[in-house]
């Protein structure tokens, strides 16, 4: 069914078709992260399901029925790639590749490469500085060939266009390769497809150099939403990943080699199926006359190919063609993007900054893709790992770092060579959640749509920036007496999208349908002129006191001194905290702080963040009768052993913080009650005593006792230590406006599963501590413990409430730190230790070399006996 016809039944109907696409990411789930992997249709995967029961298909390499059904399925497949690119077998071949990384990978190493010699220029590599990182790699393969390397800027290729005046030696037909993306993965730009002709006929020379140019066109990103003419523009070599057209399979691409540059190609190693005819004993091989069987090395993917046929067949069903993909997708992009560009802070300051070489005008200079930073109302960027943790607490999926493109991530945040080499001495590596260093950029936030995309995703997402940036914590506009249109703010009337995008959307809806959109712009314009910033928090009305007596039970003790004031431990990791007054120490922290661990059906560890129920399960330990005792709402307890049965114990391994770590089942009963409470299968594993974990090297501690400790399945450390005077501050900041519903302050203070609770002077004094004494325990300040999104969830009904995190980020310089991670400085516990409520804590303070000490008392010690 066409998308328009989809839309047309109204948004309900699309409502629930789109949920058919985000059946396994969740209900209200907003997936902007198409760019990256698109979604399958449920019906891809049903229709294919069926097609593997109803049919045997064998190794496409035999002779058999089965097999002949195999070659046949996969050669109609590659019509069918064909066609959607408007070519045909006899322009070009398609090779099968587990991606298109190794489609690059494939031209690097099989092109036919002239390197450089006392008499010879050699060979020239050019590829363009807005590449992916799979592009880049290329030149590992041509270093080694002693062939140059070049990386042309977009800026220079562009000044170079229609400045050519052909080959200057027309009888020189030294090779040579241009790489360029038809759509940057990083902003979204496209770039002009005439390239390929104005390269090839040397109309536009991307170096000035003598000889053949042949043009490798990256199509990966761009025909995910677009169609490709390779009739009207004949790229010599064109990989594509087929999951960021389909969704499904994943690990399956193409290279598309021209026919004319296929004799030129070196094959440097042959594979099964590849030869035709070969000798053991001798150098003798003859390879197979179709380009695609000299090149597929091995038995293809061929089940994931027959996939790839009912990819094609949803597709058309339900889009009726890359066409109107791409007017639907960009119509989505171009609203989104002036609504971004419309909001202000009631300074007039941007919201946004967004990175771009294009102003939305049309689908031929821009993808559906939108990079971007958010920013404070000072125009400071607000690091992309906080602006993603809030945003999944909005479910909304979308993607933050540099996408595999340093070139263009460089050129759009102004970072240089060395700056890049600064930063991976910083600790920074691709991938990671460093978004800021020295205040600066490390990298961005980038959304980006998809066919099943609708305008209630694109909506939500305004929603977000919009509750999170312009809105008060608790997600209600500000009142209108302080509404940013009378702040001076420019109005945002009359700046719906432009004539363009109302046509795009109005191409795919219905006239009625295309009002509603528009009529959902004036509304958004609305509600951004009627809110602002919430005021500066102001000092809590209620004097300190009273305050705390909110805190009942929590600070008992004299706020002139530190003492322990609580203690917990969680024996199953994200589950509900077990609190005590006087416990044991074992090598690892509490002893059975973290020894257990709810894993899925795969093995893979959940927390709170994936299944937020889990702090209903409430575990308590019996030292006495040596069993571990869980309890939930609705459920019979259950005990578990805490003494694995070596004999009995089923072996397995599992991931904590890609620590690979040896655990043992708990079995069928404890897997049956969690099952039946999650509703789905679960199971309980515990660490394997016999097999440690050590403790990795952290903000550059280089102590060696500290590098010896081992961990339980804590993430970091062995201890997390909070300070209640830093609960305290943002209790108050939290309850300084009326419209937030007050809870308890342990409530708060569960929010952050610290093992040792103290009481303080300072709010966030504990940053600045090197060292902690507590009675005879001796630890080291390992530093700040970086939160995510766990501290939004009420650890007893399991709800989230998004305003707890947002107010620690407004408030703490945009790095939501909270509490500090202690390691044993000495590991050799000759004798039992416990630690109390009540001990005293002796802080050393950061370049200090003698303890604080605060008056004991012998009651409160702890004790080693």
């Amino acid at each position: 069914m066409p998308i328009k016809e989809l839309v047309s039944k109204g948004s309900e109907s699309l409502g629930a078709w789109y949920y058919v696409y985000t059946h396994s990411t969740g209900v209200g789930t907003v997936y902007l992260d198409h760019a990256g992997a698109t979604l399958f249709p449920q019906s891809q995967l049903e229709n294919f399901t069926r097609d593997l029961t109803e049919n045997v298909y064998g190794n496409p390499h035999s002779q058999n029925i089965s097999s002949k059904l195999t070659y046949d399925t996969v050669e109609q497949v590659r019509y069918r790639i064909l066609a959607l690119f408007h070519t045909t077998t006899e322009d070009y071949s398609v090779i099968f590749t587990s991606g298109s990384t190794a489609a690059l990978k494939l031209v690097a190493e099989a092109f036919p490469w002239v390197s450089q010699g006392p008499e010879s220029s050699g060979s020239r590599f050019c590829y363009l500085t807005d590449s992916h990182t799979s592009v880049v790699g290329m030149r590992e393969v041509t270093m080694a060939l002693n062939v140059t390397s070049t990386a042309v800027r977009p800026e220079d290729l562009r000044s170079a266009e229609g400045q050519g005046d052909g080959p200057s030696d027309p009888d020189c037909q030294l090779p040579h390769l241009f790489c360029y993306p038809a759509q940057s993965n990083f902003s979204g730009t496209r770039y002009p497809l005439t390239w390929i002709g104005e390269v090839k006929s040397g109309q536009m020379r991307p170096v000035g150099v003598p000889g053949k140019w042949f043009v490798l066109l990256d199509a990966a990103a761009y025909v995910s939403t677009s169609p490709l003419d390779l009739s009207a523009h004949p790229a010599d070599f064109v990989p594509v990943s087929f999951y960021k057209i389909f969704g499904f399979p994943t690990g399956l691409g193409a290279l598309l080699v021209h026919r004319r540059v296929a004799p030129l190609l070196r094959k440097t190693y042959f594979g099964g199926g590849t030869a035709a005819a070969y000798l053991t004993g001798e150098d003798f091989y003859i390879p197979r006359s179709s380009v695609a069987e000299r090149f597929e090395d091995g038995t293809i993917s061929f089940l994931d190919v027959i996939a790839l046929k009912h990819g094609f067949d949803a597709l058309e069903r339900l889009t009726g063609g890359m066409e109107e993909i791409q007017q639907h997708t960009f119509g989505l992009a171009q609203y989104t993007h002036a609504a971004l560009t419309s909001l202000r802070y009631p300074n007039g300051a941007p919201v946004v900054r967004i990175y771009g070489d294009s102003e939305f005008s049309s689908p031929e200079v821009q993808g559906p893709v939108i990079n971007f930073n958010v920013l404070d109302d000072r125009g400071d960027v607000i690091g992309y790992s906080q602006v993603d943790k809030m945003a999944s607490l909005y479910n909304i999926h979308l993607r933050t770092g540099c996408f595999c493109n340093t070139g263009a991530c460089q050129r759009h945040l102004g970072i240089s060579d060395a700056v890049v080499k600064k930063h991976f001495q910083a600790g920074h590596v691709c991938g990671d959640d460093i978004d800021l260093i020295d205040g600066q950029p490390t990298g961005s936030v980038r959304i980006s749509f998809g066919y099943m995309s609708t305008l209630e995703d694109a909506q939500a997402f305004l929603r977000f920036i919009i509750d999170t940036r312009l809105c008060s914590p608790s997600g209600r506009s500000v009142p209108q007496d302080c509404a940013a249109g009378e702040a001076g703010v420019p109005s945002t009337e009359g700046k719906a999208p432009n004539a363009t995008a109302v046509t795009r959307v109005r191409g795919l809806m219905p006239q009625e349908d295309a009002l509603t959109a528009l009529r959902a712009w004036d509304d958004l314009s609305t509600a951004v002129n009627a809110v602002t910033l919430p005021p500066p928090v102001r000092e809590a009305t209620t004097p300190q006191q009273t305050l705390l007596e909110k805190a009942a039970g929590v600070l008992d003790a004299d706020l002139g001194s530190h003492v322990v004031t609580n203690l917990y431990l969680y024996p199953i990791k994200s589950c509900a905290a077990f609190e005590v007054t006087r416990w044991p120490v074992g090598n690892q922290g509490l002893l059975y702080d973290r020894s257990w661990m709810v894993v899925n059906h795969n093995g893979v560890c959940l927390s709170q963040k994936q299944e937020p129920r889990l702090c209903l399960i409430q575990p308590s330990i019996d030292l006495q009768q040596r069993v571990m005792v869980i309890t939930a709402k609705g459920m019979d307890p259950i005990e578990v052993p805490l003494d694995e049965n070596s004999e009995q114990a089923q072996i397995c391994q599992s991931k904590v913080c890609a620590d690979r770590v040896k655990t043992y089942n708990c079995g069928e009963k404890i897997s049956s009650w969690l099952s039946k409470f999650f509703g789905r299968p679960c199971h309980l594993i515990k660490q394997n005593s016999n097999f440690p974990r050590n403790a990795k090297k952290k903000h550059g501690k280089d102590q060696s006792p500290v590098m010896t400790a081992t961990l339980s399945l804590v993430n970091e450390a062995q201890y997390l230590l909070i300070n209640t005077s830093s609960v305290l501050e943002l209790y108050q900041q939290l309850n300084a406006s009326d419209e937030n519903e007050s809870f308890p302050m342990k409530d708060l203070i569960l929010r952050f599963r610290a093992n040792i609770v103290t009481n303080g002077t300072r709010a966030f004094e504990e940053e600045k501590w090197d060292e902690v004494s507590i009675g005879s325990l001796h630890f080291q300040v390992q530093g700040p413990c970086h939160r995510c999104q766990m501290i939004c969830i009420d650890q007893k009904t399991g709800q989230r409430r998004q305003d707890v995190f947002q107010k620690l980020s407004e408030n703490r310089e945009k790095k939501v730190n909270f509490g500090v991670y202690l390691m044993h400085i000495s590991r050799d516990v000759s004798s039992p230790c416990v630690l109390s409520v009540g001990s005293q804590v002796f802080p050393v303070w950061k370049g200090n070399t003698e303890y604080h000490y605060l008056p004991a008392t012998e009651k409160h010690q702890d004790v080693c006996s």
